[in-house]
């Protein structure tokens, strides 16, 4: 039979099962990704590009550019290979597999697999024609000597860095660029005319116009000089730039935008549940811009309803949209200290879409009926209009709660003649949120120790202080209704089978949980559950120890043994908030997943079927991956900011002393924190005597063969600050014998004061 007559019998476009949803995205609709593997599946061979054209008898310039980026994105999805007889093949991901490359800064790099498997080893040689960030698809050549799977390139499917941020150097005639990103190793070399303005050590950007080849290092040219190295802000500057975060508004989103007023329209109102007689409050950090939820709880017979009014982004950030576009490719704003780039634009995230005080603004209601015991029995979402009646921050709810310590009378009086119309109602949240608490805690969902801290800035942007960020009853009250709201989302998804993207949290793997096993036996402690531990045998573990001088390291290690969060459409539930379902519903100014599900809760209300949804799986699974990229991408800008304001504000304190935990332990040595400073350094192996340390990576220790000396994990120990490397945003420390310490003694005190945290 001709692939012309096959073609007719099965494979006509019209008999694509996914139809209706393509017809919902696309004006001009063309066969899903689905239909395109059957075909290839069906016929069993590689077909060119017209091949698949005629096989579904596409015909307009519309049809055929659509074909085009569609088989691209397979191809940048891993689901093709786009061989050198140029046809399009299936990959056979038994042999093949497709991934996104790290990079190391001493040339070799790994590439984690997009099926979450463990990471395999790429030579230098065959990171020569890689960046970091690329895609690639790679197959397995054997066992390095370290035991770690090595691969070797096959195609690299899609390039990921196309500017580098870095210092500019002018040596042998050649003018290059050392990267601000550790994570890129090769140099960029400049074209002769592409230095433009910029000067030795200036910071700049380059635009990569040459792509590495396995022959030649990138070759780029400036397109901006972002100044002096240690000028005000420029680490901010330079984190943007090097991570490519998005942070101008294109032309076609301000026009989008240009027609929307600080008001909420009348017309807009319409049709929606009026709640603003209720009194919904808002309660968030003194430094909060934006407003994402507000909370109300009434008492009942037989327990409580609460209502969680989130910002209805999605009334005004509608799908496929310019402004639509620009957030999804945002995924997340990005929070530096004291700075933000924001999902969306102000008149938006700080205006239309943030529940301030006093004016009426559009929200997505979740309303939970709870019982006596604080379990949720039912739940219902809706639209509505509201009007929040005070902007409360943590702080000021911590003082006014029955738990305060020591609450500040004067205070207290204050807020309560400022407050007094909605104080009943927040004392009433307080009541719901212990009895809601206590369910916590019986399903055994995680509540770590962990230390956050704030920097404080002086004249010049120059850190003046860093302090730790103290966690009160306020700060649980919210994230315990938010967390409620959240599971409540995705269950009510889940029950109309609708496409969406749930937050998922995964176990310890079995090589995770045996090494943590190994890692609590040598220490005298079990973790309960076998070989598929609970989070209630996790909980039971943690508060068996919190007396002990430890705890922090075990704790630190308890969390180092599980996945990270992810966003996917898979229903693998929440291991760390012990939840079988969870979504994220409550935060859609500054997270686009929360978007999506705001928009999937919508189509439900309308009455419409699951099947019409502008979204199916295979969409879902692309955003997931896409905004779980971003979520990481955000956290490494945010990083390498807050390393570099530290190494700036420890310059002036090379030679003193300083107290500290040992925070992790490596190979080369074992970083330290700084007691009281909350600064991270390195002690490097070479530095620790005449000694030889084997490192245990189980047990998170060096041993010393001579001297049986042992640095681990949560040891306290005296430091001194040898060297600050502002371009590397790293800093080393000198061990002090405790024989030639002069500083003050004050491990035995900060310790305690890490446990009282």
């Amino acid at each position: 039979m001709s692939l012309k007559s096959k073609k007719k019998v099965d494979f006509n476009s019209t008999n694509d099962p996914f139809a209706q949803r393509e017809a919902e995205k696309y004006e001009n609709p063309i066969p899903s990704r689905e239909l395109i593997i059957q075909l290839l599946e069906h016929l069993g061979k590689p077909l060119l590009r017209k091949e698949i054209i005629a096989s579904f008898e596409l015909v307009t310039e519309e049809q055929l550019e659509a074909l085009r980026r569609r088989l691209r994105a397979m191809e940048r999805d891993g689901q093709l290979l786009f061989n050198r007889e140029q046809r399009y093949c299936l990959v056979n991901n038994k042999d093949l597999i497709v991934g996104r490359i790290i990079g190391h800064a001493d040339g070799f790099g790994f590439i984690r697999p997009d099926d979450g498997s463990e990471d395999l080893f790429l030579s230098p040689r065959e990171m020569n024609p890689l960046l970091h960030n690329d895609r690639a698809m790679v197959r397995i050549v054997g066992i390095d000597k370290k035991g770690r799977r090595e691969c070797a390139v096959v195609e690299i499917l899609e390039r990921n860095t196309h500017q580098i941020v870095g210092r500019l150097y002018q040596e042998d005639g050649f003018t290059y660029v050392v990267p601000d990103n550790k994570n890129i190793s090769q140099t960029v070399l400049l074209q002769k005319d592409g230095v433009g303005g910029a000067t030795q050590g200036q910071i700049v950007v380059a635009e990569i116009v040459e792509q590495p080849t396995k022959l030649h290092q990138p070759i780029g040219r400036i397109i901006e000089v972002l100044g002096d190295h240690l000028a005000p802000g420029m680490e901010i500057e330079m984190a943007i730039r090097t991570h490519e975060l998005p942070h101008n508004w294109p032309s076609d989103v301000a026009a989008e935008i240009a027609s929307l007023t600080p008001e909420v329209p009348e017309a807009a109102k319409q049709g929606r549940e009026d709640i603003r007689h209720l009194p919904l409050v808002t309660i968030d950090g003194e430094d909060a811009r934006d407003f994402d939820d507000a909370v109300y709880c009434k008492k009942t017979p037989k327990g409580w309803k609460l209502l969680v009014a989130i910002a209805d982004v999605s009334h005004y950030v509608m799908a496929n949209t310019a402004l639509d576009n620009e957030a999804k490719n945002r995924s997340t704003s990005v929070y530096f200290p004291e700075n933000v780039i924001p999902m969306l634009p102000e008149i938006l995230s700080n205006g239309l879409c943030s529940l301030n005080p006093h004016v009426d603004r559009l929200c997505m209601v979740c309303e939970l009926v709870i019982d006596a015991e604080g379990n949720v029995i039912r739940s219902r979402f809706y639209e509505a209009v509201m009007n929040s009646h005070a902007r409360l921050t943590y702080n000021d709810v911590a003082e006014l709660l029955p738990s305060a310590a020591a609450p500040n009378v004067a205070k207290v009086a204050q807020l309560t003649e400022r407050y007094r119309p909605v104080i009943p109602h927040v004392l009433e949240l307080y009541a719901l949120f212990k009895m809601m608490r206590k369910q916590r805690e019986l399903r055994g969902a995680m509540d770590f120790d962990t230390q956050e801290t704030r920097i404080i800035f002086g004249q010049n942007r120059k850190i003046e202080t860093i302090v730790p960020v103290v966690r009160n009853d306020a700060h649980k009250l919210i994230e315990e209704f938010m967390i409620t709201a959240n599971s409540a989302a995705a269950r009510y998804l889940n029950g109309k089978k609708m496409p969406k993207l749930l937050r998922i949290h995964e176990g310890p793997n079995a090589d995770k949980l045996f090494n943590l096993k190994k890692f609590l036996g040598g220490l005298g402690l079990i973790l309960g559950g076998g070989n598929q531990p609970t989070p209630l045998d996790y909980m039971a573990l943690i508060e068996s120890i919190k007396d002990r001088q430890d705890a922090h390291l075990i704790q630190t290690v308890l969390l180092r043994s599980m996945s990270q969060a992810v966003y996917s459409p898979d229903s693998k539930g929440h291991f760390g908030l012990a939840l079988e379902a969870y979504a994220h519903f409550t935060s859609p100014i500054r997270r686009y997943p929360d978007l999506l599900v705001h928009r999937a809760i919508r189509h439900t209300l309308q009455g419409k079927k699951a099947e019409s949804f502008i979204y199916g799986i295979p969409d879902m699974v692309i955003l997931g991956e896409h905004c779980s990229a971003n979520e990481r991408r955000a956290d490494d800008a945010t990083r390498d900011v807050v390393s570099w304001l530290k190494c700036e504000y420890m310059m002036d304190k090379i030679g003193e002393e300083f107290s500290g935990i040992i925070s992790a332990v490596t190979s080369f040595g074992f970083f330290v924190e700084l007691a009281e400073i909350y600064v991270e350094g390195l002690v490097h192996i070479s530095h620790l005597g005449q000694d030889y340390f084997n490192f245990d990576p189980i047990t998170y220790q060096l041993k010393g063969e001579r001297t049986n000396t042992v640095y681990r994990l949560g040891d306290s120990v005296q430091v001194r600050v040898a060297r600050v490397d502002l371009d590397e945003k790293k800093m080393d420390f000198d061990l002090v014998l405790k024989n030639e310490s002069t500083a003050p003694k004050t491990i035995a005190k900060f310790k305690k004061k890490r446990r009282k945290k």
